[in-house]
């Protein structure tokens, strides 16, 4: 058997043998072939660590370093560091983690563009349903929309605090009341003014991705992309086509067909 200088190594043995007698025993082994293969700056240790049945012999540069495992990951000393830390203070999120301020700030604003939005269409639900209007199909559209930026809003709400922000409602603009139009008529006039409101929604959620990108929010920017964006583009389209046809049938007869497309819109289903 031929040995070379290694700076450790290890025998084990299934029977528990003894492994020193063996290695000493060895004719191919002797004490001073030890000496030559373990110089005395690299001494050699016996510590008599159980496998099973077996010991296992290490050199003492061995003795001084952990144990290979395989463990990659060690939550119990990763947990040390200070972004870990569980705030002591009252007042303070313990959810919170890498959420930035200017993410809770712009979170806020949409809250609020999605009250002032909610807030115009119920304006107009109120207005198509007055007895010398009296255009009910308008009028269930605009609740319903109204209903919908509503819970855009408390969805937002409850974003704000998993992340563990602050909610802070702002004030809103008060609405229109009156929605006449002497060129297009109310019914397109309304149309019209809604797809603006759905563009400009849309703008200010592709502002507020736009800040969960900048500061590295990514969990963030797939909840505004989930919940928000696609059905944006969604009710854009609609609204589109709803002003289009508005614009065919013109300030008569036709504005009550429509309405009562709206009306019943949905009966099949």
């Amino acid at each position: 058997m031929f040995l070379t200088s290694v700076s450790s190594f290890s025998f084990q043995t299934k029977q528990g043998d003894s492994l020193i007698s063996s290695l000493m025993g060895s004719p191919a082994l002797s004490s001073s072939s030890l000496i030559s293969v373990f110089p005395s700056s690299s001494a050699l240790s016996f510590p008599q660590r159980k496998y099973g049945r077996a010991f296992r012999v290490s050199s003492s540069s061995e003795t001084t370093s952990f144990a290979l495992t395989g463990v990659v990951f060690q939550p119990f000393e990763e947990v040390k560091k200070e972004e870990f830390d569980i705030p002591i203070v009252p007042r303070v999120s313990l959810a919170r983690q890498k959420y930035a301020d200017d993410c809770e700030t712009a979170i806020n604003g949409q809250i609020n563009v999605e009250y002032t939005v909610s807030y115009v269409y119920h304006s107009l639900y109120a207005y198509f349903d007055r007895d010398n209007i009296a255009l009910k199909g308008l009028a269930k559209f605009f609740k319903e929309s109204s209903e919908e930026e509503r819970e855009h809003a408390e969805k937002l709400m409850e974003y704000q605090n998993m992340r563990g922000g602050r909610v802070k409602l702002h004030s809103i603009l008060m609405p229109l009341s009156e929605f006449e139009h002497a060129q297009k008529g109310d019914a397109l006039y309304a149309m019209e003014l809604a797809l603006s409101l759905e563009k400009l929604t849309n703008e200010k959620l592709l502002s507020l991705h736009n800040v969960a990108e900048q500061n590295n929010d990514a969990q963030m920017a797939e909840f505004i992309e989930r919940e928000f964006l696609s059905e944006q583009v969604e009710a854009i389209k609609k609204i589109s086509e709803y002003v289009a046809q508005l614009r065919m049938v013109g300030k008569g007869h036709g504005v009550w067909h429509f309405d009562q497309k709206l009306l019943h819109e949905g009966d099949a289903a």
